[in-house]
This record gives C-alpha cells, sequence and structure tokens, in this order.
C-alpha cells in the first residue's frame, strides 16, 4: 500500500509541474536572405503562437537592430485566428538594409506573454561590399559631360497649337470687345424675293393647276376653288378691289364697269359653273373644264398690265438695324469673361510646356 501512495504522489506532482498544451507559447524568427550586397534590403519576421485569452507584448525595435544593421520599415502585426479562435498567430515583419560589410549576428527577438519572456532563436546576415578591380584602373569612367537633346515636334506640338488657340481667342475677344464697347446697332440684312408682277403670277398658277390631273380628273370642287382663288387674286391686284371678299356676282358687276362685256361674258360662265360646283355638287365635263381654264388665262392676258421697262427695280436685300438689346450685352459680357478664362489657362500651359523644355 506504501508503495502504490508513493507512486499515486508521484504523479499528482508530475501533472501538476506540466504545463497545460493549450497553454504553450511558441516565438520563431526568420531571414528571407542570409547574404545581402551593401545597400540592398532584407525581411525579417517574427512570428508568435499563443492562446487567445494571454496578454502579448511585441519586442520595441528602434532603428537599428544592431550597429550596422539599420531597420527601414516596421509593417503593421498580422493577427490570425487558430483553433476555432482558441489560438493566435502573430506576425510582425521588419524591412533591414546594411551599408557596411560584415557578418553581423542578429540577437533573439524577446516578447512578454502574461508578462513572461520569450525569445526566439538568434540570426545571422553576411553583408557583402561590390569588388573592386584594382588592377585596371582604366576601366573607371568619369562623369559624362551634359548632352544637348535636340527639341522634336513632338516635344513642341502642343505648345503651338495652344499657342495657335490662344492668339485665335485674344483677336476674337478683341472684336467682341470693341462690339461691345461701341454698342453700335446690330445690322443684319434681309434678302427679298422680287415680286412678280399680278398677270405673271397668276399665269403661273394656273400652269400648276393644269398640270394637277388627278385635282382636273376626281376633285372637280377643289379644281374650280383654286382657279377662282387665282383670279380674286389677280382681280384684287390688277384692279385694286377686294375681290376675295366678294360674291361671283358682284365681282361680275365690278368688272363691267372696266372691261369689254364681251370678255367678260366667258368669265361669268366660268364663275357660274364653279358656284354649281361648290354649291350645287354639280360635275361638269372634263371639255368644259380645259375651256373654263382656258377663258381664265384669256381674261388674264386681256387685262394684263405691262410693267414699264425704265421703272426702277425692287431691291433684293433690305439692310435692318436693330438697337443691341441688354440680354445681347450680357451675353458678348459673358463671352468675353469666357474667353478670358480660357486665354489665362492656356497661358499657364504653354508657359509650363516652355518650362520643361528649358
Amino acid at each position: 500500500m506504501k508503495h502504490i501512495s508513493k507512486i499515486i504522489a508521484i504523479i499528482g506532482l508530475l501533472l501538476v509541474g506540466m504545463p497545460k498544451a493549450n497553454a504553450q507559447v511558441t516565438v520563431d524568427a526568420k531571414i528571407d536572405s542570409l547574404q545581402l550586397l551593401i545597400g540592398e534590403q532584407a525581411k525579417v519576421t517574427l512570428e508568435v503562437s499563443l492562446d487567445a485569452n494571454q496578454k502579448l507584448q511585441m519586442p520595441v525595435v528602434l532603428d537599428t537592430l544592431v550597429r550596422g544593421v539599420e531597420v527601414l520599415d516596421i509593417a503593421k502585426p498580422d493577427t490570425q485566428m487558430l483553433n476555432a479562435g482558441k489560438r493566435m498567430l502573430i506576425q510582425q515583419e521588419y524591412t533591414i538594409t546594411s551599408f557596411d560589410s560584415a557578418l553581423y549576428y542578429l540577437p533573439p527577438f524577446e516578447v512578454l506573454v502574461n508578462d513572461q519572456p520569450y525569445r526566439s532563436k538568434a540570426l545571422a546576415l553576411k553583408v557583402y561590399s561590390i569588388p573592386v578591380d584594382t588592377l585596371n584602373p582604366d576601366q573607371f569612367f568619369g562623369p559624362k559631360t551634359i548632352r544637348e537633346v535636340p527639341i522634336t515636334w513632338e516635344d513642341i506640338s502642343t505648345i503651338f497649337w495652344l499657342t495657335l488657340l490662344m492668339v485665335a481667342l485674344g483677336g476674337l475677344g478683341y472684336y467682341l470687345y470693341k462690339r461691345f464697347k461701341d454698342n453700335k446697332p446690330i445690322i443684319r440684312k434681309i434678302k427679298v424675293e422680287p415680286k412678280l408682277p399680278p398677270h405673271t403670277q397668276a399665269l403661273q398658277d394656273i400652269e400648276r393647276i393644269k398640270g394637277d390631273k388627278h385635282l382636273r380628273m376626281t376633285d372637280p370642287k377643289g379644281y374650280y376653288t383654286e382657279l377662282t382663288d387665282v383670279l380674286r387674286t389677280y382681280m384684287a391686284e390688277r384692279f385694286g378691289f377686294n375681290a376675295m371678299e366678294m360674291t361671283s356676282s358682284e365681282i361680275i358687276d365690278k368688272l363691267l364697269e372696266t372691261n369689254d362685256k364681251a370678255s367678260i361674258s366667258e368669265l361669268k360662265f366660268l364663275f357660274e359653273t364653279a358656284d354649281l360646283v361648290k354649291f350645287a355638287k354639280h360635275s361638269p365635263l372634263m371639255n368644259e373644264n380645259d375651256m373654263n381654264l382656258v377663258n381664265a388665262v384669256e381674261f388674264i392676258n386681256n387685262t394684263k398690265v405691262e410693267p414699264d421697262p425704265n421703272a426702277k427695280p425692287e431691291p433684293t436685300e433690305i439692310t435692318i438695324e436693330e438697337k443691341r438689346s441688354k440680354q445681347g450685352r450680357i451675353v458678348l459680357l459673358g463671352s468675353l469673361i469666357a474667353i478670358g478664362i480660357a486665354i489665362v489657362v492656356i497661358l499657364f500651359l504653354v508657359s509650363k510646356g516652355i518650362y520643361n523644355l528649358i
């Protein structure tokens, strides 16, 4: 029994003295290159593995690891959760370099976990200098002289076109400024088509009606309406009475006062036929339509008045002067401001381009 009691006591002491598996802390350090040339860089990575509920304090690293090995950058620690969040793996990366050739001993990193120190393994770094051939000094070349680089069209094309644009905008701005300052009226020229004599216009309209076969054959009402309207317009301009507002009988009575009754009798038949077609739905024969159109042409030719060849021709262009409105002056002023801003911007770009060339 005594032996059994002793064995149980020893096992209990061993269990109490053993650290818990889940409380294990590991610290490791590694370097991506063991050999460097002077001025090259290397990455040193410190890894710490511990339980998630433990408190970690990373080492405080200043600008050097050891004398001759400088720290260029310290990255932000990277934390990874392991074993369903029960463990943590923390990585810290240091960028180092050296400007003295030597074999360097990099001491272990020391971290504190729950205020208990843990250390990584030590590292070594060999830094080499650039070999120099001292036996052949003639191979060394001194600094080169400054070479003049020729200026090409590609170098100045942008400056050229911007300068051209700036000159064009300057000319436009000057023109607009003169107009804004002078405040002269706006001069507009309107082209006027010379008015044809009444008989010429009437005969042209009749030729158009005559050429419309569809109108003559299928729409007698439209045919006589257009034909009588041409005659009414001609009479109003030729004789000076308002034939467009008069009835057919009133027009005939008015014409009898000034014209030959024989020639008007045929015109009377035309107006009577037109009234029958428009108001009584009369359907005239084709030869009757043609005869009435011929009678209209003869009436115009018999009553036309040829223009005086010595008369002054009517103008084909009219000049109109309009005062510039307030809105127009505002538009001019806004255009001047926009052009001024554009010129300033282009001038800055041109100056910058010339400075870069120099």
